[in-house]
């Protein structure tokens, strides 16, 4: 048996809207303007989808933000689903850097604070998800810490059918993703099908989620200690 010896199946998002298509029973023959639009839009839709549903790790990014003395409240991308971890940073780039964790809170724990404006050792940060998203620290820096960095899921990036376009996607979700676009599509060229189409697409969805996981033991050692202490 021959194999190909290549790891290139990363197909446009065109072959992909095609075969999509297919399966809602518009012939690659009978596709028009309106079918490529709708094509666009359910491509994009999906994508959204796929990234509220969860961590996708190959849009995870490593953002660094100088911190300045007196200042709480930094912008942050837009295109930021979720801050996942974030720590501060001391002496960075050099040998002796030093990182330590900071902590999220919500809004009601920030609302409780009541000297917002102190300065001091930042510990912990509020993500404040508007349409323009900022974080805002607690302590106020006051300058001893001259950097925060943060792992944070970006949104996949538009999908767009020009010039051969593909999809924001590692080659091993594409059976997700075609199997939700065909989903999708199907609300409006074959809706009778849509719950089959439906199922398959969380089928897909779900074997691909599984794969799209840090590899790490992980340890849960209750504090008992103090219940034998004398």
């Amino acid at each position: 048996m021959a194999l190909s010896n290549t790891y290139n199946f990363a197909p446009t998002l065109g072959e992909a809207g095609l075969y999509a298509l297919s399966r809602c029973d518009v012939k690659k023959t009978a596709i028009l303007q309106e079918h490529l639009f709708d094509l666009r839009m359910a491509a994009n839709l999906v994508c959204m989808d796929f990234s509220n549903k969860g961590v996708n790790l190959w849009q995870v990014e490593l953002i660094t933000q100088a911190l300045t003395q007196g200042q709480a409240t930094y912008e942050v991308d837009p295109a930021v689903v979720v801050i996942l971890d974030m720590y501060r940073t001391q002496n960075p780039g050099l040998e002796d850097q030093s990182d330590q964790i900071m902590l999220p809170i919500s809004r009601s724990e920030y609302a409780s604070y009541t000297n917002k404006n102190q300065q001091g050792v930042p510990s912990t940060y509020w993500n404040n998800r508007l349409l323009a998203p900022t974080f805002t620290t607690y302590l106020t820096p006051d300058g001893t810490w001259p950097q925060i960095s943060y792992y944070a899921v970006k949104q996949l990036m538009d999908a767009n059918l020009a010039n051969g376009g593909s999809v924001d996607i590692p080659p091993v979700w594409f059976k997700a993703f075609v199997d939700a676009l065909v989903a999708e599509l199907s609300l409006t060229y074959a809706f009778e099908k849509f719950q089959v189409f439906k199922a398959v697409a969380d089928a897909s969805y779900l074997v691909a989620a599984e794969q799209n996981v840090e590899v790490a033991s992980q340890y849960i050692l209750p504090q008992i200690g103090s219940y034998f202490s004398r």
